[in-house]
């Protein structure tokens, strides 16, 4: 192994991890509480905003994340919306994820039972207050496995921003092993997304645990 090489190639390949930790990142802070208004919506008594958001879901767990990218930074300025990059990057993410994590969060409200929601009534709470301290813990708790799977899914996800140009962890390596004829820099990657895994399983974990008293 060329640790020279290796030192060489490794800020390039940090530079690219940073854009795809900004990616997730930022993914994750606006995608899951839209995630959680959606679902919200999809109890909503009012028809036509249920058909809506069933026909949200329905188009973004029905195509490509690819194919979307493609769609908000080559296609929407046809109609004269136009998108940065990174911009066009993180919209597609966000209305992608936050479809997701919106079924996440509708098969956990169900799952939860409702005669708690009436007994906290009984007990004078307000609807925030039972949001908050009844329903909010138990459904954050149940969902957590299913919501594990979809964020080591968007780490992998990133790489994809790669058809927009943006300079990720993929993009810096896969120039690298152009550059240089090498296969180094792709096993480099694969240890950088595999540490990000590693590190995110973790936290999951822990999280699962702090949240097993509710068991």
């Amino acid at each position: 192994m060329n640790w020279h090489y290796i030192s060489a190639i490794l800020p390039a390949l940090l530079d690219g991890t940073k854009m795809t930790l900004s990616i997730f990142c930022l993914t994750l802070v606006l995608a899951i509480p839209l995630g959680l208004l959606v679902s919200v919506g999809l109890h909503s008594r009012f028809k036509p905003v249920q058909a809506i958001l069933k026909l949200y879901i329905w188009l973004m767990r029905g195509t490509p994340l690819l194919l979307q990218l493609i769609f908000v930074f080559y296609g929407l300025p046809i109609i004269h919306i136009v998108f940065q990059r990174f911009s066009a990057a993180l919209f597609a993410f966000v209305i992608n994820y936050a479809a997701y994590f919106a079924e996440i969060f509708r098969g956990g409200l169900q799952s939860i039972d409702s005669g708690q929601v009436e007994a906290g009534q009984m007990l004078g709470l307000k609807s925030g207050q039972i949001f908050r301290y009844i329903t909010l813990p138990q459904l954050v708790k149940s969902v957590i496995p299913a919501m594990g799977n979809e964020v080591i899914n968007l780490v992998k996800d990133s790489s994809l921003v790669y058809v927009l140009g943006l300079g990720d962890l993929l993009r810096a390596g896969n120039i690298a092993m152009a550059r240089d004829v090498t296969l180094v820099p792709l096993l480099l990657v694969a240890v950088i997304y595999l540490l990000l895994t590693a590190v995110l399983t973790w936290g999951l974990r822990r999280l699962e645990q702090h949240y097993a008293y509710y068991e």
